[in-house]
Parts: structure tokens; sequence; C-alpha cells
């Protein structure tokens, strides 16, 4: 069994220019900010695409990492707490797509699953629908929602054993668990990492195949 234990700095040299990474999390729940932080910190890669629920807060490091001018486009929810993001839609300096939560949420399952996208309805009527095709079923439209992969997903669990198995509390499970399985290399940071057979398999909410790197920060308290 390959030893998936590493360090934050080591982890995002996997990330690349023009990359396009997911970052999990609700705000500050569930947002792996340790390797936020070391990417914005230890690495230069640039012509990034974020993929993000809404991009985090002035106090989370995904904000200093919109800021640098490093990102070219973003696909996010919700962006009221980064003003940065929001600057940059305005300014079209950075492409940035807005998608209802829960459509994004799908989108990113689809990409994990290998689907060639979702229907919903959600959006029919207004501005979302702009550029999708709708697809008829029983007389009631639908908006083809494409799949979103990435290179690389920076996610956020609470226990971790040697082979990625993962524990996500509560909440915290938000966007971490379908990005864990919709990006080519997945580094998990875990507040506690125990040895294999440590966590009963009753309690895994991400089985340690899609993981491929664990980096062990201090307390989260979550």
């Amino acid at each position: 069994m390959n030893n998936k234990l590493i360090s934050a700095e080591d982890a995002v040299k996997k990330v690349k220019d023009g990359d396009t990474v997911m970052v999990g999390g609700f705000l500050a729940g569930g947002h792996p900010e340790q390797l936020v932080r070391a990417l914005v910190e230890t690495h230069s890669a640039g012509n990034l695409t974020i993929i993000s629920n809404d991009t985090g807060t002035t106090e989370l490091s995904i904000y200093k990492l919109v800021k640098s001018g490093r990102v070219k486009r973003i696909y996010a929810s919700y962006i009221g707490s980064n003003p940065e993001t929001g600057r940059l839609l305005m300014t079209k300096e950075a492409e940035v797509s807005l998608f209802p939560q829960g459509t994004l949420a799908e989108k990113i399952r689809a990409g994990g699953a290998g689907l060639g996208g979702v229907l919903t309805p959600v959006g029919v009527g207004t501005i979302v629908e702009e550029g999708k095709r709708k697809v008829d079923i029983d007389g009631r439209e639908y908006l083809l929602e494409l799949p979103l992969k990435a290179d690389v997903a920076l996610i956020r669990a609470h226990k971790a054993d040697e082979a990625g198995n993962l524990v996500i509390n509560g909440s915290s499970r938000n966007f971490n668990f379908v990005m864990a399985m919709a990006a080519d290399y997945v580094v998990a940071q875990t507040d506690e990492y125990v040895k294999l057979g440590e966590i009963d398999p009753n309690h895994v909410n991400v089985p340690g195949i899609f993981i491929d790197a664990i980096v062990k920060v201090g307390d989260m308290h979550e």
C-alpha cells in the first residue's frame, strides 16, 4: 500500500499552469484552508480555472488566490462573500460563470459519474438558460447542464486512514463529497490520521480509491 500522507506544499505541486482546480467547502465550512494557503504561498501556477461553491470569504486563502491574478475562470454558485470575485465578474478580467447551487453540485457529480450531463428544470425561462440546450420531456422543458471535471481537487475531511478512506462530518460534506470523484488528482486535508481498519466501514463517506494524497493538519473544530 502506497503511503498517501504528504505535506501541503508537496500536494499542491501537482497543480500546473492552465489546470482546473476544484475547492471544496461552503464558505468556511469544510473548506481546505491549509491546502489553498499552500497553493497561494508556495506555488505559482497560473491561468487556473477554479470550481468552488462560493470562492470563500475575505478571511480565507481562496480570496488571496482569486486576487492574485492567477485565476482566469471561475465556476461558482454564490460570490457575495468574496468581493474580488464580484469585481472580476464586473470587469471581465476573469470569466465568472454562476450556476444555481444544486445545478453546480449536479454538474460536478455528473463529471465524477462519467455522465454526459444532467437535465434540470431549474433556470428555465431565466438568464440561466442562455446558451444552453433545452429538452422537452412529456411537455416540460429542461436545461441540459454539462458535466464538470478537474485536474486537481482540494477537499477537507475530519478523519482519514492510511488507504485514504475519509470521514467528513455533518454539513462539511457539502461539495467535498462530489468533488472527490470528479478530479484526476484528489488531495484531502484531514484533522485525524489513523491506521487502516480504525475507521468503521459504515462511517466512510469517501472511499480511499478516490484519494491520491492526504495532508494532516491541526484541529479543525467542526
